[in-house]
């Protein structure tokens, strides 16, 4: 039977079907172990594997046909923008493996918008219940906001956004309502460059509160470059003198953190019992469990050596406090390093294991730690431990990364070399790639390449004329890669074919 092929595409719809950064990324990280006990191929299946049973359960298509959210899994809750943040991330990492990741993405995009603080508008309302109506407010939880503006950026540098949804733009006005422009506006205190703990504090004493799990500091430096704002620079610096302050004064074996900090401005402490969730909020509990994490993530990226002295400090009592048995690793602590509970939680050793990542002389204890990771279900979690542990599986592998400076800066021009239209036609024996290219590359030493779906290149030709074409008749039928590559050999541009 005779099948035609013909399809059409302006840049604007490429992108759609196209990603820059696809997973697996193996990003250069600085000075780290990863577990050595699995090859690099197994790893990056490993978290193929545990996201296709993520998103099966907890990427739900719900509340308006075009919507996504990431479900809570907890009594009438749908979600929480603090989930709606990590699935914003998740989703664009793992783009390359899952063909579908666009959709998924604009649809928590279009969830995100509308839920809006009724505050800060371009911020999130941290909860939804049965119905997928505000309740708790509606106000934002500033690690939401934070996350789904990160998100925003790395759909940016993924597909672009030339397409219905401007990623970059978006990113820029929550990023902007995060900041605020003054001390009572957003999720930062500009009188302490501390970040507060939503759009909800606007004067009283937690003003001078903050939440260790919300200094998300590689996210801020990356706000830096997008907005073109050095007033984040201060937030990272408050952030880790916040943090060498409670270590030096509170937790000095042991590295802990509190899930709250009170009196950020004169004299930081860990918040008292019931400062404003319960009776652990001084303690390392269910929101700092993510802070060896969040400052692993920093150091592995930038290489900055507070963060990478801060989860030091916790990984080496960790492992001499254990023992070296992942049995021994509890459900909460005290910051002196005695266990709240007895019971073993991966919302807590999944954040362990990734900072566990710079801590060079424990390779066998990171095994350990991963090897706990990895084996614990998705059924005996709920959608907090089995989402950070899907991040945690991501960083571990190496494919956790951050939208590169160069496409921040070049950003609002939103320009690209190339302006590609092409065409394939004729049956699967005589089938031909016709492309159309920008002038400015002709003559330059622009080359374009056809690699299959297992990265083996196929064809290589220069880029010679406006109109060129790619004999493509002998190929199989199946999904291609496109590249177009400057004279460097830089990759300036993907796309990908199905024949």
């Amino acid at each position: 039977m005779r099948r035609l092929f013909t399809l059409f595409f302006v840049l604007l719809v490429l992108k759609s079907f196209s990603q820059h950064f696809p997973f697996p990324q193996h990003t250069y990280y600085h000075t780290h172990i990863k577990p050595d006990n699995y090859t690099q191929e197994q790893l990056d299946e490993h978290v193929k594997t545990f996201y296709d049973a993520w998103k099966s359960k907890y990427l739900v298509n719900g509340c308006e046909d075009d919507q996504y959210y990431v479900f809570f899994d907890e009594d009438n809750i749908v979600t929480v923008s603090e989930g709606m943040g990590y699935g914003m991330m998740i989703v664009p990492l793992m783009a390359g493996y899952d063909p579908d990741a666009r959709m998924y993405f604009d649809g928590l995009y279009r969830y995100y918008k509308a839920h809006p603080s009724h505050i800060m508008s371009h911020l999130m309302a941290w909860k939804q219940i049965t119905g997928c109506i505000d309740a708790g407010g509606p106000d934002s939880a500033t690690d939401g906001d934070i996350d789904i503006a990160f998100g925003l950026l790395l759909a940016h540098a993924q597909w672009g956004s030339n397409g219905p949804i401007n990623y970059f733009h978006e990113a820029e006005l929550i990023i902007q309502d995060i900041m605020g422009t003054t001390p009572e506006e957003g999720d930062i205190n500009q009188n302490f460059y501390s970040v507060k703990l939503g759009d909800w504090v606007r004067s009283g004493h937690y003003m001078k509160g903050t939440r260790t799990s919300d200094f998300i500091t590689d996210h801020f430096k990356v706000f830096k470059i997008a907005v073109k704002d050095t007033a984040w620079s201060f937030v990272v610096d408050k952030c880790y003198a916040l943090i060498d302050s409670i270590q030096t004064n509170y937790s000095p074996l042991t590295g802990l953190l509190p899930d709250f900090i009170d009196d950020v401005d004169t004299n930081p402490k860990p918040a008292a019992p019931y400062y404003l969730e319960d009776e652990h909020d001084g303690d390392y509990f269910y929101n700092a469990c993510r802070d060896p994490w969040r400052l692993a993530t920093d150091y592995l990226i930038s290489g900055d050596e507070r963060a990478k002295n801060a989860v030091l400090k916790i990984a080496q009592w960790l492992y001499q406090s254990s023992g070296g048995s992942v049995n021994n690793v509890y459900g909460g602590y005290h910051l002196d390093g005695t266990k709240i509970y007895g019971w073993t939680d991966i919302s807590f050793i999944a954040p362990f294991a990734v900072g566990a990542m710079v801590d060079t002389t424990h390779q066998v204890w990171l095994n350990k730690l991963y090897n706990k990771v990895k084996s614990a279900s998705l059924i005996s979690g709920d959608y907090y431990s089995n989402t950070l542990k899907m991040l945690a599986m991501i960083t571990i592998s190496g494919n956790y990364w951050v939208p590169p400076a160069d496409i921040l800066n070049g950003i609002k021009n939103n320009k690209t070399p190339v302006l590609i239209y092409f065409d394939i036609t004729g049956n699967p024996g005589s089938q031909k790639i016709k492309l159309r290219f920008s002038n400015k590359l002709i003559g330059n030493n622009y080359r374009v390449s056809l690699y299959d779906i297992r990265g083996k290149q196929i064809l290589d030709e220069k880029v010679i004329a406006e109109n060129q074409t790619l004999e493509t008749g002998t190929l199989p039928s199946g999904i291609y890669i496109l590249t177009l590559k400057n004279k460097e050999g830089k990759i300036l541009q993907t796309e990908k074919v199905l024949k």
